[in-house]
């Protein structure tokens, strides 16, 4: 059988280089490539790194490695479920690795968890090469739905206690949720006093006008909007930002309603505790400013 390649991966090493992140780039070393495809919706390539364990790659951006997935998968999730006094139906939007499934149903609340996801590929890859993130799926609360997200929300009304958007990058497949239309449909699937996470647009360092304009939209929508951050060292800059927003004007998504005792923290997560949870949403002054 003839050896995969990549036109990312030159000389055993990838390359992640975009005009999102201009005059940077991320570079892994390569032991070998595991598995290419072209979906109908994207470049899908997953291959075994020499210190970052799998990688998933979408169009040629990094969308989990197995040495720091967690950070991003527990506080994209645990931002907004333990902002909900008791969430038990929730939505995922994207996420086809299983990842923020995996940490939805840490919470004994759930009774129903919705993945939807347009690509196929992105589930069927991670099931076979991400099994630490794809355990999400066995979970007998978990149903998948093949779909566009928009289409599919466009159908749900008053259904939902917390949403999370786990979308790659605001270009290609995912650009339309994030944009104000589709934060509409957001606040119109969701029960009253219902919460959202989204992916915030990358991050502080070099999208802060996406960011800005991202709050914007989500305030317009929104009584509650507010930006959290987490670090992830394979991410560009290592970090990425979240919007958190509640529908209940009074609720302060900076502290948790719920929280775990530290015993229970150490054992479920790796990056997530109480403490972070309030810390992530204190921003630099520069990044302050431009957000007010």
């Amino acid at each position: 059988m003839s050896e995969i390649t990549h036109p990312t991966i030159k000389d055993g090493w990838f390359r992640e280089i975009s005009d999102m992140w201009p005059g940077q780039a991320m570079i892994l070393k390569v032991n070998q490539v595991l598995h290419h495809e072209k979906s109908k919706y994207q470049d899908v390539l997953v291959f075994e790194s020499s210190d970052h364990g799998t990688v998933l790659v979408l169009d040629n951006v990094i969308q989990s490695t197995e040495r720091d997935e967690f950070s991003y998968q527990e506080m994209i999730t645990h931002l907004a479920m333990n902002s909900h006094p008791n969430p038990k139906s929730v939505l995922v939007i994207g996420g086809g690795d299983g990842g923020v499934l995996r940490e939805v149903v840490k919470h004994e609340s759930v009774e129903k968890a919705i993945l939807c996801d347009i690509d196929e590929a992105v589930i069927r890859v991670s099931k076979k090469y991400l099994p630490g993130m794809s355990i999400g799926f066995q979970h007998p609360a978990v149903d998948v739905h093949i779909g566009d997200g928009f289409k599919f929300l466009a159908d749900r009304k008053d259904e939902f206690d917390v949403i999370i958007t786990d979308s790659s990058d605001p270009e290609g497949p995912a650009e339309s949720l994030f944009q104000k239309p589709y934060f509409e449909l957001l606040s119109g699937a969701l029960k009253d006093g219902g919460v959202i996470t989204t992916q915030g647009s990358e991050n502080q360092w070099l999208h802060l006008p996406l960011i800005t304009k991202l709050k914007k939209d989500c305030k317009e929508v929104f009584p509650v909007a507010e930006y959290a951050y987490t670090t992830i060292p394979t991410y560009p800059s290592g970090q990425i930002g979240f919007m958190v927003c509640c529908k209940d004007p009074n609720r302060d998504v900076k502290n948790p309603l719920r929280s775990w005792s530290p015993e229970e923290e150490e054992k479920l997560c790796k990056y997530y505790n109480k403490e972070i949870h309030k810390a992530s949403f204190i921003l630099p002054t520069f990044a302050r400013k431009a957000l007010k």
